[in-house]
Formats: C-alpha cells, structure tokens, sequence
C-alpha cells in the first residue's frame, strides 16, 4: 500500500493529491492496540506494584487547602468544549465521505475548521496572558520524576517519585503532539480554503501562486495531520473515561478536583494552591483565580 495517491497533472507531470485512504485503518488499528495494551499494562502490572501517590505534608498545609482544589476556569472548561466538538465535527467531516457516507461535507469541513482556528487563537492569548503559561510545558522536574517511575516499575532502584504537577509529563506531551498536528492542520486548511468558495471570500486557487507539486504535498500533510489527531483524540477520550481519571474529567466539566483526591496524586510544592480565590460553587467563585 502507497502512503501518498498520486495523479497527473495537465502538464503531464505527476503530482501528490493526499495520503492514501489505508492509513486512517492503520491509525485506528494500531490505536485500538495501545488502548488494549495499555488496560492490560494497568490490570496486570501497575496494580501488582502500586506506586508513590501524592507527597507527605503537614497537617497545616492540609488545613490550608479548600474542600474544592480549583483546576480549570470557566474561560478553559469552554475553550475546551468549543475545541472538541470542532475537532470532531473537522475528523467526521472528513473522513465519512471516504467511507461512503454522502453529505454537503466541505461546508461543515470549513465552518469547523473556522470554529477550531478563532477558539485556538483565544486559548493561545488566555494561556498567554491570564494563565500559568509554563505549567503545561515539560520541565527538568518532570524528566527526573518519569525516570524515577520507570525505574521502579522495572524492579530497579531509585529514589521515590515525587506527586505530580498540576499536568504530569504524559499530559505534557500530549498537548505537545495535539499542538504540532493541530496547527499542522489549521495552517494548511486555512491556505487550502482559498480553493473552496465561502461567504467569507471568493474562491481564488492562485492566490498564493503555490505549483501544483506545493499544493500536493499540502494536501498530503494535512491528511497526515488529520490521521494523527484520529489516534490522539482516541486516546484522549480513553484516558477520559477510565475510572482512576475520571475526577481529572469531571474537573474540565465543573472547574474543581476534591482536596482528597489532590492530596492523593499531586505535590503541593509542585502545583500551588491559590488560597486565597473563593471555592467553584460559592459565592463569586466563577472570579477564582485558577492556570489552565
């Protein structure tokens, strides 16, 4: 099987037009693998050596911290929403109409992938400006703990892990790999939208004055982007749905994680609390002061 379809162009030479319609099968085969893998990896292996969970403070950092550990705002939770249902109406949009299904697709396509392009611009800003900026980038700290767990996961001596952050290492690097093929995939749809007639602007495919062996091969990074973000967002709402991760997925939806289960699984000198910010739920609560 060929990753890339090729054609001829009217000047007889041969030009890439997208990646070959096999790779979105490989991308949920091999997706659907991991997510077997990695319930057996949590059935059979981290259960049977249960590691290092939250760090050893005093009673009057206990104290200190509020019944509701604010995790994201308002602003985040409903960049988030915003974000997921674009990305997913953009990977149903399509990749449907390969499969048969019939539909005004392009149009969708476009309007979503307009929704994605303006809700990611605003987090870049928000995350900028009003968030802890570098709380979601990897970090020394985060290296030096992911070692310490491997190692001891093996059976070899090392030093007890610290809790986590606020994100640890593998979300860290999720949102490195869904912001390498997300912006992949804006960058090359939004030049791609000057071939497709909308209201925004009148169809105009020289535009850029790209050949056509340019427009092939963004055709095909686009694809490959959107196939990468089909594993991604598989795995996403995997992780979303396990039982141990669940209060991280009820706190996108209500803005707050108990003190338990924030005593359970994060360092407090890692992920500081902001004290002083009224609890989500109570009275001027939706003005707490939360990173992202």
């Amino acid at each position: 099987m060929g990753l890339v379809q090729w054609a001829t162009s009217p000047w007889g030479r041969e030009v890439p037009i997208h990646i070959a319609f096999g790779l979105l099968w490989v991308a949920i085969i091999a997706g659907v693998l991991f997510l077997i893998a990695h319930a057996l990896y949590i059935s059979y292996w981290v259960k049977s050596a249960e590691s290092h969970s939250g760090a050893t403070i005093g009673t009057a950092q206990i104290a200190g911290i509020p019944e509701r550990v604010p995790r994201h705002s308002l602003g985040a939770r409903l960049f988030h929403a915003v974000m997921a249902l674009s990305m997913l109406t953009l990977l149903f949009t399509a990749f449907l109409p390969k499969m048969g299904v019939r539909f005004a697709w392009v149009t969708y396509h476009w309007i979503a992938g307009i929704v994605l392009t303006v809700s990611v611009i605003y987090h870049l800003f928000h995350a900028t400006f009003w968030l802890d900026f570098w709380s979601i980038w990897p970090d020394r700290t985060d290296i030096e703990d992911a070692s310490r767990r491997v190692r001891r996961a093996l059976g070899m001596a090392a030093p007890e892990p610290r809790g986590f952050g606020k994100y640890p290492l593998e979300n860290k690097l999720y949102h490195l790999a869904i912001l390498c093929a997300g912006l992949a995939a804006i960058g090359t749809g939004l030049l791609m939208m000057s071939r497709v007639q909308t209201p925004l602007f009148t169809r105009n495919p020289y535009l850029f004055g790209f050949s056509d062996m340019t427009w092939g091969w963004m055709y095909v990074l686009h694809g490959l982007s959107g196939i990468a973000l089909v594993g991604l967002v598989m795995a996403h709402i995997y992780f979303a749905v396990r039982p141990e991760k669940l209060f991280i997925t009820k706190s996108m939806i209500f803005g707050w994680m108990s003190r338990e289960k924030y005593l359970e699984h994060y360092d407090p000198q890692r992920w500081v609390i902001d004290k002083r910010a009224p609890e989500p739920g109570t009275p001027g609560g939706s003005k707490s002061r939360v990173p992202a």
